[in-house]
């Protein structure tokens, strides 16, 4: 993916000289959480509207220097780390700076989410599957060599949750059965939290209980 070719810099950075109350203007005109700050043509990072709006109009920005949060991505950095570094700092802008910290542009959250959901992941057919395991006993080659093993493609896998004991790891898994799968994760002791296609392993199960115990109330 060339991230390069959505850099946007039709706003530029405010000035630390400049007025709260032209980034209050800025903020009322747009619908970004965050506005870049240069001094100098030094970029220094971000204001956000909700610190923005807790000022007089009338100081300057640099009289609250202490609001400008400093991040940023490289234009080298990849999709992904851009994607986690819009939801560390809960931004839907992400300013974008050179090798040389010269400062590009910025990113929109929402043209990172299309392109997100451009993967093969999100855009190729498939069946979801979310398995769970102690933190230290899992292993993501273990998980692949699950799913290969079953002549299945892994499409995409990350860590959806994770706890001081547990962790569950949500995967993508081409277009085929997800049955066989799932019983191949469960011998090596995974939990399966969720499979969005019929599990018959647990529709069997239910089908025993509903028998058995029909059987024990007559």
């Amino acid at each position: 993916m060339q991230l390069q070719d959505f850099v946007i810099n039709d706003i530029k950075p405010l000035k630390i000289t400049d007025k709260i109350g032209d980034l209050q203007m800025l903020f009322n005109q747009l619908t970004y959480s965050h506005i870049p700050i240069q001094n100098e043509g030094v970029y220094m990072g971000c204001v956000s509207e909700t610190d923005v709006h807790c000022f007089d109009s009338t100081i300057a920005i640099s009289d609250c220097s202490h609001t400008i949060e400093g991040f940023f991505v490289r234009s080298t950095t990849n999709w992904l780390d851009v994607l986690e570094a819009f939801a560390q700092n809960d931004s839907n802008i992400m300013p974008v700076l050179d090798e040389k910290n010269s400062y590009l542009g910025y990113y929109e959250l929402n043209d990172i989410i299309h392109l997100f959901n451009e993967t093969p992941f999100f855009a190729e057919p498939g069946g979801i599957l979310i398995v769970e395991k102690g933190i230290h006993d899992y292993s993501f080659s273990e998980i692949s060599q699950i799913v290969e093993s079953n002549d299945a493609k892994l499409l995409g896998a990350f860590i959806s949750k994770m706890g001081s004991d547990l962790v569950q790891i949500t995967l993508k898994i081409g277009n085929t059965s997800l049955n066989e799968i799932i019983q191949t994760f469960r011998r090596y002791s995974y939990n399966i939290v969720s499979g969005h296609e019929e599990d018959s392993y647990i529709e069997s199960l239910k089908d025993r209980s509903q028998y058995l115990d029909k059987y024990l109330n007559m």
